[in-house]
């Protein structure tokens, strides 16, 4: 029988350097399976580094990963996401002309050899957003709030335990990330989907994750749950400041 973990990611002393620039630095931290983690901090903290690193975009240049108790350090894209680890992405041009249907079978490909095999879990992965209508259309016919749905359909489609969310919600309206943060909860709950949110829109992260981390020059500065996190001195005046609501914590709170 396999060995499980408690934990679907570990991620040890950390550390990525590009020439003479450290953009990441001892980073450890852990997730839980079935977690929803928050990662926040300012422009230049370190969270993209920090996601195309997990994802074997960029090798590290110290530390380890571990995916379910599996060193993936070393591993590339495609092995990491065919053991369950992906990111939503934005859609490039050159998927202008593909149907969302088309585009989020590229994802199914991950897992499927024939292309019959790809389009059903494509639909299954569009009907689970909420936009069968729609799988017709075009990505250049989509608004921003069916082109997110889409992305996140992409994601799915590639079957992961661990998804990375970079600003899902960015350019949404109030009513549409409050729609957005149900599905995420719903896919959590129900299929066991792990998630890990790099988010501007805090109350996202403050009504959705049980575990906040904070980056600041690279270094985490801070992890803990979100009330924890929206009380901490240092987080309110370096992170959260005027932006934090108070009024949309308590709406949007678990």
């Amino acid at each position: 029988m396999a060995e499980t973990h408690s934990d679907i990611l570990v991620v040890e002393k950390l550390t990525k350097v590009f020439g003479g620039l450290t953009a990441n630095e001892d980073i450890s931290f852990t997730i839980p399976h079935g977690a929803i983690c928050g990662l926040i901090g300012p422009n230049g903290a370190g969270k993209s580094t920090l996601f195309k690193t997990l994802l074997g975009v960029h090798k590290p240049t110290r530390g380890r990963i571990l995916f379910d108790g599996r060193d993936i350090s070393g591993d590339s894209q495609q092995q990491r996401c065919r053991q369950g680890l992906c990111c939503t992405f934005q859609i490039a041009e050159s998927f202008n002309d593909l149907s969302i249907l088309e585009a989020v079978m590229v994802g199914a490909y991950s897992r499927a050899s024939r292309r019959a095999e790809a389009r059903a879990m494509a639909r299954e992965a569009i009907a689970a957003v909420g936009i069968a209508e729609w799988e017709h259309l075009r990505y250049s016919e989509l608004n921003v709030y069916l082109r997110k749905k889409a992305e996140l359909a992409t994601a799915l489609a590639t079957q992961p335990r661990l998804l990375l969310l970079d600003e899902l919600f960015a350019g949404c309206s109030h009513q549409e990330i409050g729609e957005l943060i149900g599905l995420i909860d719903a896919l959590n709950r129900g299929r066991g989907i792990t998630f890990i949110i790099v988010e501007h829109v805090l109350h996202v992260i403050m009504s959705l994750c049980a575990r906040v981390i904070v980056l600041e020059s690279g270094r985490i500065l801070e992890v803990g749950g979100p009330r924890e996190i929206a009380t901490s001195p240092a987080v309110l005046s370096a992170y959260l400041g005027e932006d934090y609501d108070a009024d949309e914590h308590q709406k949007f709170g678990r």
